[in-house]
């Protein structure tokens, strides 16, 4: 499968302007040896601050549902002609408090293969999205686990 990593962030910042509104910065989106993944970043800015001074849990969550919509996109984008991508459902869980920028790395939670086996056979795939979402640099830290369960509605 080949990505182009800019096609994908520029598809995502025209569908989603809330990531725009957030400044949500594209890292990477690529096939690696641990399968597909995307990593999406968020600066550090006192407009997505909470009342610690670190990015706002909503800013966090709409950070990591961001990477998976764009491990989705990456996936599954060549399906858009006949289905469309929907999150379901999503579970976030705070373990750390996060300070500064932070990083959201998602990952396929199935083979592509396997989703798209699925909607050609007439079904409605679900499939997870595993997202974690860390602080930067030397002494970077998991600050939060999400999943993120979507959908490929056909069209």
């Amino acid at each position: 499968m080949s990505i182009d990593s800019r096609q994908v962030a520029a598809g995502m910042l025209q569908a989603v302007p809330f990531a725009r509104t957030l400044g949500i910065e594209f890292v990477d989106v690529a096939e690696g040896p641990d399968g597909l993944h995307a990593i999406v970043r968020l600066p550090d800015s006192a407009a997505t601050h909470n009342h610690v001074g670190g990015p706002h849990a909503g800013a966090m969550f709409t950070l990591g549902e961001t990477a998976s919509g764009a491990v989705v996109l990456a996936g599954f984008g060549h399906l858009l002609d006949r289905a469309v991508p929907l999150a379901v459902r999503a579970e976030i869980a705070y373990k750390k408090l996060a300070m500064g920028p932070v990083r959201a790395t998602a990952r396929l939670g199935r083979p592509v293969a396997d989703v798209e086996a699925e909607l050609a056979a007439g079904t409605r795939p679900e499939f997870p999205v595993l997202v974690e979402i860390s602080t930067e640099g030397e002494r970077a830290r998991t600050t939060a686990e999400l999943t993120v369960v979507w959908t490929l509605r056909p069209q």
